[in-house]
């Protein structure tokens, strides 16, 4: 099984070792012809805007957004929910998505880098796993096709941070970031699934 990591800017490493400890084959993408042949693809955490621009720049905005209109899984952390959300909420004006799940999401919705930070998290069907918030999108709302695998309470009632819409999944948190593979192997298996 092949799985693309967006490569242009953000977490690629870590995607890829995560990927590599799943024994999964993991596949830089960086230009159009990369996306072929995959089962799925990562979109990593980085900066939502900078990676909007690449994407642009790379020729892969337009190409990658038929292939996710037409089922192409994929699993956006952080900056990656950001893209794939269907409204971005205080984001800039040119801030565009590729509106595949159903969230309204605000860009650094629990504050700065300083407000960054780490919690254990219960995700449906695994038990607790370490979640690291770092600048993180903040779930404002979602559709009633959203499903909800995860949620962290800051203080002022749950929010989802790790939701599922069909083929496409996302967290606010970098489960790359932790060397717990689980989260990952979750998206992995609902590939084979199909």
């Amino acid at each position: 099984m092949r799985v693309g990591v967006l490569a242009l800017q953000g977490d690629v490493a870590e995607h890829r070792a995560t990927l590599d400890a799943l024994g999964v084959e993991a596949v830089d993408v960086r230009r159009p012809a990369d996306l072929d042949s995959l089962a799925g693809l990562i979109m990593p955490g980085g900066e939502s805007t900078a990676i909007a621009h690449l994407l642009g720049t790379s020729g892969l905005r337009s190409v990658l957004g038929e292939r996710l209109e037409t089922g192409l899984p994929v699993f956006g952390t952080c900056a990656g929910m950001i893209l794939l959300a269907s409204e971005v909420v205080d984001g800039r004006a040119d801030q565009w998505c590729y509106s595949r799940l159903d969230i309204a999401v605000r860009r650094n919705g629990y504050g700065r880098q300083v407000a960054s930070f780490e919690t254990t998290l219960e995700v449906s069907g695994l038990g607790t796993v370490p979640g690291v918030f770092i600048r993180a999108p903040r779930v404002l709302s979602w559709g009633p096709h959203v499903e909800v695998l995860a949620s962290h309470d800051h203080g002022d009632g749950p929010v989802p941070v790790l939701v599922r819409q069909g083929s496409a999944w996302a967290s606010a948190f970098h489960p790359e970031l932790t060397g717990d593979t689980r989260v990952h192997g979750l998206f992995v298996s609902s590939l084979t699934d199909r």
